[in-house]
C-alpha cells in the first residue's frame, strides 16, 4: 500500500474514533475514489504516448475476470487483421457489477501476426472484492 493510501486510511480510523463510523466510511470510500480516479488518469496518459496508433478496439476482447492470489486477472485477446505484424496497446478497465470503475491498467500485446490471435493477461493494480467485469477502453494497433 503507498504512503498516501495509507496516510488516508489512517486519517479514516482516527475520524471513526472522532466523528463516528459514518464519517470514516466516507473518507475511506473517497480515498478509494481518489485512488481509483488516478489510476484511471495514468492509464490514460500511458494510452497518449502510443505513437501511430490506430483505433483498434474492435481487434480485442476481454476474457471472463477472475482471482489470481489477492488481484483480480483477464485474458487480453488481440486479433490482427492486418497483413503484417502489429502491437497492441490495451486499456482494460475492471468495473463492478453496477458498471462503477474499479480499476484501470494499461496491457500491452506485442508481435501479433497477421490474420493470427495472441493473448496477454490484464493484472489489476490492486485487490478487487465483489463481481467484477473486465472491459476494453481503448485499443491501439501499432
Amino acid at each position: 500500500m503507498g504512503r498516501t493510501a495509507g496516510a488516508v486510511l489512517t486519517l479514516a480510523a482516527a475520524l471513526a474514533l472522532t466523528t463516528g463510523c459514518d464519517a470514516a466510511e466516507d473518507a475511506a470510500g473517497g480515498a478509494v475514489s481518489s485512488a481509483t480516479a488516478a489510476v484511471a488518469s495514468a492509464a490514460e496518459r500511458k494510452m497518449d504516448e502510443v505513437r501511430d496508433g490506430v483505433d483498434a478496439k474492435g481487434d480485442v476482447k476481454a476474457g471472463e475476470p477472475r482471482a489470481d492470489g489477492d488481484r483480480t486477472v483477464a485474458e487480453i485477446t488481440a486479433t490482427n487483421p492486418k497483413d503484417q505484424d502489429a502491437d497492441y496497446t490495451v486499456e482494460v478497465d475492471f468495473r463492478d457489477a453496477d458498471g462503477k470503475l474499479l480499476d484501470s491498467v494499461v496491457l500491452n500485446v506485442g508481435a501479433v501476426p497477421p490474420g493470427k490471435s495472441k493473448s496477454g493477461t490484464a493484472r489489476s493494480n490492486r485487490q478487487l472484492s465483489g463481481v467484477t467485469k473486465a472491459e476494453i477502453g481503448r485499443a491501439l494497433r501499432h
